[in-house]
């Protein structure tokens, strides 16, 4: 049976998001769409999201997509990553204050690393873009094949604090230890970009296509 992914098209970076599942999964049925039949009719779907998270939650609202994301968590697996990431909480600081869908308890929070500097003296940038290292911080099936300590890529000013702690699967450190991946039942997300981030990107999204919550 081909595997039917769904790429949500609510202000992402959806072309290389797309191109890096077909690169894993040639024989799956990989769309980029905000038709909530679309969704619906899906095995998976992924969530990705960039910019400010108020237009993003806007853009899944206007098209209806959010409705049919609400009913594929019930029963099947959703990956989010950057902002939907923080889309799958309760609500975030930016704009101050935009709710998200709810799906996790907690917040997304905004750096604060005034005065702070790194180990070479120089301060701390927000937004954080670059190279970061991911800790496991418990066994999922997401990490399989990943090596503990990896990079991967980062672009962001907001992460998440979940409010139940076990839903952290990954912690990354800039200015201090903070989420940047989550898994709950058939939920994962992360806060990093695995399209962007080279092999150990690529292998988290076939883990994701061949996981069975």
């Amino acid at each position: 049976m081909t595997n039917k992914i769904v790429v949500v098209d609510g202000l992402g970076n959806l072309r290389s998001v797309a191109q890096a599942l077909r690169a894993v999964a040639p024989e799956a049925d990989i769309l980029v769409s905000n038709k909530p039949a679309d969704i619906d009719a899906a095995d998976r779907i992924v969530l990705p999201g960039q910019g400010a998270m108020r237009d993003c939650m806007h853009s899944l609202r206007e098209s209806g997509a959010e409705e049919a994301l609400r009913r594929a968590v019930r029963n099947r697996p959703v990956m989010g990553v950057c902002v939907g990431e923080q889309m799958l909480f309760d609500e975030s600081e930016e704009n101050d204050g935009t709710p998200g869908l709810g799906l996790l308890p907690g917040k997304v929070v905004r750096f604060q690393l005034d005065g702070k500097l790194q180990s070479d003296g120089a301060r701390f940038k927000v937004p954080q873009m670059g190279w970061n290292r991911v800790r496991q911080t418990r066994a999922h099936p997401l990490w399989e094949g990943v090596e503990d300590d990896s990079y991967f890529y980062f672009v962001h000013s907001y992460y998440v604090a979940p409010e139940i702690a076990s839903d952290t699967i990954g912690e990354a450190d800039y200015g201090g230890a903070y989420t940047c991946a989550v898994a709950r039942e058939n939920i994962v997300a992360t806060q990093f970009h695995p399209e962007k981030s080279a092999a150990a990107g690529l292998r988290l999204y076939q883990n994701f296509i061949h996981w069975n919550p």
